[in-house]
């Protein structure tokens, strides 16, 4: 490693030995000489001090080439100066584009570092986010689940309702049976109208406790159909607060714009909710159809059963005209005096 400074007497030193070997001493071999240490301006200024100490002794003679020698070595000096000071420029340039690069680096760094800071508060929000998704879809799947035990409900209703108008047809099917049987009655003879009235009466006996047990079922109808509404008024509450939390789970997706690439699938989740919800409420509508239908359906049993209850009393007021007939005929019978002659007998009259 080169020295940061040389002294005059070494300076001799390397003349003299240059001289001694018959060389020429110059800027560059001296230097040489000495190590490569020491600037040249330096060597140059102390070979000028040594000349002019040495110019009595040798005299004002100066060889041509000597002078020559001296001109190229000032030159070199003047070069070298030159050189130094142009490194010495770039070299404070360089500091100053150092010291730039530092405050962009430093603030890039700080940069980095606030987009590591939003970087990990976008992944906290979005693993919040997911975690209100997940429970958004366990309780789309509890709506589901409710939708779907009202819908088996009224499904069983729609059996029931079925299976009580089949037996209303059966009722229509036994009252027109009634009424034949009555017309037949009122054909038939004494002994017949009695039996066939052991028959109506047994008849009516029978209506009577298919128009209570239908009564009672028609009451559990009632029963059935509040209840189902009760749980439509739930399913309605249930799926209101289901879209609350959809419109607060798309106003957090709006304020997380910076992670939108990330929270696509999350958006595809709400739009799938979204649909759901649609068909929870086309399902919903539908068994409000439903229960509108089966009100509609009841009122009609109760206007059917009012009929065939008036068709019931009619009958029986028309039996009861009837008993009331034949016992007017019996008596009529009893009072009149049998005849002697061959004439028309009661029965045929």
């Amino acid at each position: 490693m080169a020295r940061s400074g040389i002294y005059k007497s070494e300076v001799i030193r390397a003349r003299d030995k240059l001289v001694a070997l018959g060389r020429y001493p110059s800027i560059d071999a001296v230097r040489q000489e000495l190590g490569n240490t020491g600037s040249k301006a330096t060597i140059h200024r102390y070979l000028k001090e040594i000349e002019e100490e040495e110019g009595g002794k040798v005299g004002a003679k100066v060889a041509i080439s000597e002078s020559l020698h001296d001109l190229v070595a000032r030159l070199a000096a003047r070069l070298n100066e030159e050189a130094d000071a142009r490194i010495q420029e770039l070299n404070a340039l360089h500091a100053s584009e150092m010291s730039q690069q530092h405050e962009v680096q430093s603030k890039i760094e700080v940069e980095a570092a606030q987009l590591r800071e939003a970087l990990e508060r976008c992944m906290n929000d979005l693993a919040e986010e997911r975690v209100r998704h997940q429970n958004t879809n366990e309780l789309l799947q509890r709506e589901m689940t409710v939708h779907a035990t009202a819908n088996q409900k009224i499904s069983d209703m729609e059996d029931r309702l079925q299976a009580e108008e089949e037996h209303r047809r059966s009722l229509e099917e036994k009252h027109a049976s009634a009424r034949e049987a009555l017309e037949h009655f009122r054909a038939a003879s004494k002994d017949q109208r009695e039996q066939e009235q052991r028959q109506h009466e047994q008849q009516v006996l029978y209506l009577q406790g298919e128009l209570k047990n239908l009564g009672a079922r028609l009451l559990q109808v009632q029963h059935d159909i509040t209840a189902i509404n009760q749980e439509g008024a739930r399913l309605t509450s249930q799926l209101a607060q289901s879209e609350r939390s959809l419109h607060e789970a798309r106003a957090e997706i709006r304020d997380l714009k910076p992670a939108k690439a990330e929270l696509d699938s999350a958006t595809q989740r709400l739009h799938q909710l979204e649909r759901q919800v649609v068909e929870l409420e086309s399902r919903l509508s539908a068994a409000n159809d439903l229960n509108s239908e089966l009100e509609a359906d009841r009122t009609n049993d109760q206007a059917e059963i009012r009929r065939l209850q008036l068709d019931l009393a009619a009958s029986q007021a028309a039996a009861e005209t009837h008993d009331q007939f034949a016992a007017k005929i019996q008596a009529w019978i009893s009072q009149t005096p049998k005849p002697t002659t061959d004439g028309p007998s009661v029965n045929q009259r």
